[in-house]
């Protein structure tokens, strides 16, 4: 029987305080399995061995100890993090009333064995339930395998989508709803003459004007505002402020991105180079000839 039944690999605590009792019940376990068997003369020590020993299966606990019975072990078992999944089975042969048993599932047993230990009732429990810790670890298996597959799509997703910013080329900065510069992509920082470090934290004043004088100097208060309000402003002529003061011609589009509560969390703001560009009328604008003028 032993070698259809092995189930190496798997660890089982036995406790009592009879060393007779030991002795039969490991002699039976090993007699049908293969499976490592660890033990405590009390409840005690029964505690400390779960809690140090790695991956503890099973446990099989005598009911009747001295000083902490099964009931108290049982229930220190249960308290703890580390201890408190393994599956009890408790050892018993003077108790078998339905309010002994209610008592026993109460503190986290999971099930009964009456002495004197009958071998194939005892094989059948052990079998059973390792054949559920078996299946339990084989959908655990198939979880981290999951959670691993979906892990690298999402990296390559976020590969891909770091490429497109730092390939496209227009400007890209995405601000807070305050106007504050949190991150930009490489067009936008050769487009203003930063590097990244040095655009975070900046206004969007600081690096941004609208086309006309005299919306310049009121539009933060105004288009951000109309922004979280409506959700997105498209193609507003404006100038980018470079480090050394250029002024640099830019369509821009501004989107603000909401949480569930509806609340901005951030603007994304895009901006294309319109230099060398003559804006022939209210829609269209073609590339004027090579002459390396702003306009």
């Amino acid at each position: 029987m032993k070698g259809q039944q092995q189930y190496a690999g798997f660890k089982v605590l036995i406790v009592d305080d009879n060393p007779n009792n030991l002795f039969t019940l490991r002699t039976l376990i090993e007699k049908y399995t293969d499976v490592q068997v660890i033990e405590a003369d009390g409840g005690e020590k029964a505690v400390k061995l779960a809690l140090t020993e790695n991956d503890v299966d099973l446990i099989i606990l005598d009911v009747q100890m001295p000083e902490m019975d099964g009931f108290q072990t049982a229930s220190m078992l249960k308290v703890r993090k580390k201890t408190r999944e393994i599956p009890v089975i408790f050892l018993t042969a003077a108790y078998k009333t339905d309010e002994f048993q209610q008592k026993g599932y109460e503190v986290g047993a999971a099930d009964y064995l009456l002495k004197p230990i009958d071998d194939n009732l005892l094989l059948n429990k052990l079998t059973a339930y390792f054949r559920l810790i078996e299946k339990e670890r084989a959908l655990n298996v198939l979880l981290e395998e999951k959670v691993a597959r979906r892990t690298a799509e999402l990296e390559q997703i976020r590969r891909y989508q770091e490429g497109l910013l730092n390939t496209m080329g227009e400007a890209l900065l995405v601000l807070s709803p305050e106007g504050h510069i949190k991150s930009t992509n490489p067009a936008a920082q050769n487009m203003l003459g930063y590097n990244e470090t040095e655009l975070v934290g900046l206004s969007i004043g600081d690096v941004f004007e609208e086309a006309e004088d005299e919306q310049a100097g009121a539009f933060m208060g105004t288009w951000l505002e109309a922004i979280i309000r409506t959700g997105v402003v498209r193609n507003v002529e404006a100038r980018f402020i470079t480090r050394n003061g250029t002024l640099v011609p830019i369509l821009f589009s501004r989107t603000a991105m909401a949480d569930e509560a509806g609340v901005a969390t951030d603007i994304i703001c895009i901006a294309k180079n319109m230099t060398g560009y003559v804006k022939l009328d209210d829609d269209d604008d073609l590339p004027a000839p090579n002459t390396g003028d702003f306009v």
